[in-house]
């Protein structure tokens, strides 16, 4: 059991420095992530983008700027460009988006060239630790793709289930959570996480434990998977992944849980690419983008050794 960030950063002790190269870097929220990284073992930072800019950021957070390659690229497209390249290449392990538009950064990551596209799906998954529960959990998609499709859901639970082994979580057990533990057909969402359930009794999905639908009560807490006796289900209150019917419901309980829930901290990743994508927002803390240089760096290392 992975119970909490803390263990997830030993296990960074573990693995081979990995560099993340961060596209229009001239962004001092993600170069002073970039310096904690460094500073933590965590990993090394490329930077690219406009070099004089980065440089009087970099004076302004008192970092070695000398401990940091620094590419000079001053039109933010070419910048993301060339960042991306730089990981398709193998120079660099993790692409993370510094100063640009969501979109632009999308567009190199997709980059038929020199990106990081593998005919699958994008999806993003967010490990986020709660005070009330035992272990991390791996939320998906709460960021990424609206209206999901069955096809689309159990690549979902692929790349998310990927993404909690490589942070030790063994056997990773899924709930498919809805705001009903049964399957009513009025409720296609229900009848579609039934289907996920079989799908992984038929070994069509591997390397985890799936089911659904489950109530997010029952996934996540033995007392209420008792009380509703549903004890006899797979993943009955030690669920590690929630798989959300939808963007709304997958973010409006990230939202919940990051900015109601005391002590709180998390991660996120872009899933789906040929490398791990750190896609954080603004409004992100410090703590979050650092950790989701960790958790990139984790995923990475374990995409290295398949």
């Amino acid at each position: 059991m992975v119970k909490n960030f803390d263990d997830l950063l030993t296990r960074i002790k573990t693995i081979s420095r990995k560099k993340v190269a961060i596209a229009v870097a001239q962004d001092k929220a993600v170069l002073e992530a970039a310096k904690a990284a460094k500073e933590r073992d965590i990993a090394d930072a490329i930077l690219v983008g406009n070099e004089k800019e980065i440089r009087a950021i970099g004076a302004e957070l008192g970092m070695k700027m000398e401990d940091f390659e620094i590419i000079n690229v001053e039109d933010e497209a070419e910048a993301a460009t060339k960042a991306v390249s730089l990981v398709s290449e193998g120079k660099a392990d993790i692409y993370m988006k510094g100063l640009l538009p969501t979109g632009m950064f999308l567009k190199s990551v997709l980059n038929k060239e020199v990106g990081l596209r593998t005919g699958k799906p994008l999806s993003h998954v967010c490990v986020i630790e709660v005070p009330k529960v035992d272990r991390v959990l791996f939320l998906s998609d709460v960021a990424f793709i609206p209206y999901p499709t069955l096809e689309e859901k159990k690549c979902i639970i692929e790349y998310t289930s990927d993404v909690a082994r490589a942070c030790g979580v063994e056997n990773p057990k899924a709930a498919v959570v809805c705001c009903t533990e049964t399957v009513n057909p009025k409720m296609p969402i229900t009848v579609e996480a039934d289907e996920l359930s079989k799908m992984q009794d038929k070994g069509e999905i591997k390397g985890c434990i799936v089911e659904g639908p489950l109530s997010l009560d029952i996934a996540l807490f033995p007392a209420a998977a008792e009380e509703k006796g549903a004890l006899d289900r797979k993943v009955a209150g030690d669920a590690d992944i929630l798989i959300f019917p939808d963007l709304h419901a997958g973010n409006l309980v990230y939202k919940c849980m990051t900015q109601v829930v005391e002590n709180m901290k998390n991660g996120c990743i872009l899933t789906g690419t040929k490398a791990p994508v750190v896609l954080t927002s603004r409004a992100d803390t410090f703590e979050t983008k650092v950790n989701s240089i960790a958790l990139a760096a984790i995923v990475a290392h374990e995409l290295k050794n398949k």
